[in-house]
């Protein structure tokens, strides 16, 4: 399989860019509808693909205006959530808007990166942490933001392309043991990250 990555060629001027973006804005929210799964009372996990981080780059391209010499350092960080064929890559985000409840609870959730699975066909598939850098600090106080790779085997992919596998989205922590459904359209999204 030939990895999936954005190159400087894929790569639009920022006035070409700008021609573009409302189009690409419209197409990514409706895509992203069919794949943000709320977990729990605090957790959203969005489930990245190539043309959500094609538009990241531009974004952070347009926004910091750094031009040509921003492009490597820019497609760095985000190639490694583009889906590699086998597996899915989500970010989860735990979103609470009140700071001091928000501090508490993160507080709590030291490892919360470590705790995430897809359960499909009575089998789990353990989330891997993006390695960049810990998400847990020394205190053990959880970041909001956690990127999570879900390398799938052949059989594992091919049971969560049955639509009769019925999908589940796991969070196994001590202090936020939640559950999600992924349904039908969510599914079939998710399933075309698979080559």
């Amino acid at each position: 399989m030939t990895p999936r990555v954005l190159t400087p060629a894929d790569i639009l001027p920022i006035p070409a860019y700008e021609a573009v973006r409302a189009d690409r804005r419209r197409a990514l929210i409706e895509a992203k509808r069919h794949r943000r799964l709320a977990v729990g009372p605090y957790m959203t996990v969005l489930f990245e693909s190539y043309d959500s981080m094609w538009m990241q780059v531009h974004e952070m391209l347009r926004v910091e205006k750094g031009g040509d010499a921003q492009i490597p350092g820019e497609l760095e960080a985000y190639n490694s959530l583009i889906p590699q064929g086998a597996e899915l890559v989500a970010t989860a985000l735990i979103e609470i808007d009140d700071e001091r409840l928000r501090r508490a609870v993160l507080a709590d959730l030291g490892g919360i990166e470590h705790s995430m699975s897809i359960a499909v066909a009575g089998e789990r598939v353990a989330g891997i942490p993006e390695a960049d850098l810990e998400r847990t600090d020394e205190t053990g106080k959880a970041s909001s933001v956690h990127f999570i790779h879900f390398p799938f085997t052949p059989a594992q992919v091919a049971a969560f392309r049955d639509r009769a596998s019925r999908p589940v989205f796991v969070v196994d922590h001590p202090h936020y043991g939640h559950m999600a459904m992924i349904d039908a359209t969510m599914q079939a999204s998710l399933a075309a990250d698979f080559d």
